[in-house]
């Protein structure tokens, strides 16, 4: 595929699909939805003593959402809530044309061929924003999430 918007690497995070899934005993669980192309994205955490322990999704989006919410999923263990909010905020200013994150999360580069396309940063941030939305919403036991 030639479409900047589409590199190997990134379609390979997306099948890889590190951390997709239900999580047993979350702390905090949010679903997020981006109308616009109706991606869905629900992130799962849980937390021990302030840090993330575990971090899931499941994803009906499309493969710049699954991959965003691979990489994710593959480097929050050990970080703050913190270190995830200052993430999405790098993420949102690489998606304007700042340097990529630092690691663990510079796969984050994968991303650059969506710059210049607006309508899609949405997709890459939908499992920063949803994965915020669980740090600030405890996890109702047994229930599905916001």
């Amino acid at each position: 595929m030639s479409d900047p918007l589409y590199k190997k690497e990134l379609l390979r995070l997306a099948a890889d699909a590190t951390g997709a899934g239900k999580l047993d005993h979350a702390d905090g669980r949010a679903t997020v939805s981006n109308p616009a192309c109706g991606d869905r994205v629900t992130v799962e955490l849980r937390l021990n003593q302030g840090r993330i322990e575990a971090l899931s999704h499941q994803a009906q989006a499309c493969v710049l959402t699954q991959a965003s919410a691979a990489i994710l999923a593959g480097g929050a263990p050990g970080r703050t809530p913190g270190e995830i909010a200052a993430l999405a905020d790098a993420v949102r200013a690489m998606l304007a044309g700042a340097e990529n994150p630092a690691p663990p999360f510079a796969a984050y580069g994968v991303f650059e061929g969506v710059a210049d396309h607006a309508g899609r940063h949405r997709c890459v941030m939908l499992p920063l924003e949803a994965a915020l939305k669980a740090l600030s919403e405890p996890a109702e036991p047994g229930g599905e999430g916001a």
